[in-house]
């Protein structure tokens, strides 16, 4: 029994980011590839290689930053989102919007309270969802210049991943409040604070996070390719999921996905080069095929606009909310290529 509560313990205090492989738009080998995570890195920790092995992270240069997670179009390297929205629920006062802000800090900065070994780790959906829950958020970084962990501009990334919630929140009429600033020296008395609904959670979270530090540090497992909704990076699960109060009908929500024109030659690239399986190619009884798109699935890559042949996908930046209710028909053929 204690080998099974072990193995669900949150993988919090692994500095290396999950990869998903077949997320990757390398292994997915989509026109143009992308070399963001190695771009981005500020440690040289990534190096690109070959199919099976697209991305190679070095455990001896990795900070555990979170900066290549950020910038990844598709979900292929991320971290758990999940204790760090416990966090943020757990410091919420549901009696009262008006009680102290929640608080995440990053590590180097001294601030106490709960922490991120960088805020580089702070993504859309994280903001998201503090949005949806009506809680005030603090960021509080440290000297980003000096820091060894992250980078000098984790600032002015906060600030875009900040906007981009905004975008995403637009619809609900109920906007993240979000603060980014510099860790000052009152802040290093700065606790954590809990509703009382939050209390038991909190302690019992406490624990689990003693017991997992007390082990030897190992990379999350590996996605099961075999179950299509473990194919949605859970980034972009909790931005639909924090999609609260629901936005009226005829709302415009910010979500990059693909549209097909009739220049379509019925070929399967699109969705081969897909890297959750948000688009899918349906074979029907009679011959033609069905070309749908599960909108909640797809990350804005736009891997099948780059690669498709005769170039007839085009990118469309806003849904109305029952887009995401069924798949969509993208397009309807009676011949297969």
């Amino acid at each position: 029994m204690l080998d099974g509560v072990l193995a669900r313990l949150d993988e919090a205090t692994n500095p290396l980011p999950r990869f998903t492989a077949p997320r990757c738009l390398l292994d997915r080998q989509a026109v143009g590839g992308c070399d963001a995570c190695h771009a981005t890195c500020p440690h040289g920790a990534i190096t690109l290689g070959p199919l099976g092995q697209s991305v190679q992270i070095d455990p001896a240069r990795c900070t555990g930053c979170g900066l290549c997670v950020q910038v990844c179009p598709s979900g292929a390297l991320e971290y758990n989102l999940e204790p760090a929205l416990h966090s943020v629920k757990d410091q919420q006062a549901p009696e009262s919007r008006s009680g102290p802000d929640a608080s995440l800090t990053c590590a180097q900065s001294g601030a106490g309270g709960p922490s991120l070994p960088c805020l580089g780790r702070v993504t859309p959906a994280l903001l998201s969802v503090a949005g949806a829950w009506g809680a005030p958020l603090t960021l509080l970084h440290g000297d980003c210049a000096a820091c060894p962990v992250g980078a000098p501009d984790v600032p002015a990334r906060l600030e875009r991943v900040l906007e981009e919630a905004q975008r995403l929140r637009a619809p609900t009429g109920q906007p993240a409040r979000v603060t980014i600033r510099r860790a000052a020296p009152e802040d290093t008395a700065r606790a954590l604070t809990v509703s009382r609904r939050g209390a038991f959670g909190a302690l019992f979270r406490a624990g689990k996070q003693h017991v997992a530090q007390s082990l030897p540090e190992q990379p999350l497992p590996f996605v099961d390719w075999s179950v299509p909704e473990d194919r949605t990076p859970q980034e972009w699960v909790w931005r639909a999921r924090s999609l609260k109060p629901a936005p009226p009908p005829d709302a415009a929500i910010t979500w990059p996905a693909p549209l097909v024109d009739d220049t379509c030659i019925d070929c399967p690239v699109c969705a081969n080069v897909c890297p959750t399986g948000a688009i899918t190619r349906d074979l029907q009884p009679d011959g033609g095929v069905q070309l749908l798109l599960n909108l909640g699935a797809c990350t804005g890559c736009m891997a099948c606009l780059h690669s498709c042949p005769p170039q007839a996908i085009h990118a469309q930046s806003h849904w109305r909310p029952a887009a995401f209710a069924a798949p969509l028909l993208l397009r309807e053929s009676d011949t297969v290529m």
